[in-house]
C-alpha cells in the first residue's frame, strides 16, 4: 500500500508508549455510568432517536470498568479538552430541545 503512513507509537511523557495501530472506534451518543466501592463501569452506546418520547431499547456496545484514580484523570483532561473547545467556538449546549430547529 503505497502512500501510506504507518502508525508510529506515541510517547506520553516519557514513560509510556502509546500503540494504536489496532484500535476500533465507534460513535457513541449515550452513556451510563455506575459502580462498585472500587471501580466505576461506563457503559456507552448508540441512541439512534434521541427526541423519541417511548421506551426504547439502547445496545451497549463497550463498557469500560477503571478505577476512580483513573476515572478522575479522565475526569479532568475532558474538563480541560472541552474548556479549549469552548473557548475556541463557544459554549456546548446539552440540552437537546434546545438545539432542535422546528422546521
Amino acid at each position: 500500500m503505497s502512500g501510506d503512513i504507518p502508525n508510529k507509537p506515541e510517547t506520553v511523557g516519557q514513560q509510556l508508549q502509546l500503540n494504536d495501530a489496532n484500535v476500533t472506534a465507534n460513535y457513541v451518543n449515550y452513556c451510563r455510568i455506575t459502580g462498585t466501592p472500587e471501580e466505576i463501569i461506563l457503559d456507552f452506546g448508540l441512541n439512534t432517536q434521541p427526541l423519541a418520547s417511548n421506551e426504547q431499547s439502547i445496545t451497549v456496545s463497550n463498557r469500560i470498568v477503571t478505577s476512580f484514580y483513573t476515572a478522575r484523570r479522565m475526569l479532568l483532561t475532558l474538563q480541560a479538552a472541552i474548556q479549549r473547545y469552548e473557548n475556541a467556538f463557544g459554549e456546548i449546549e446539552i440540552d437537546v430541545q434546545k438545539r432542535v430547529i422546528n422546521k
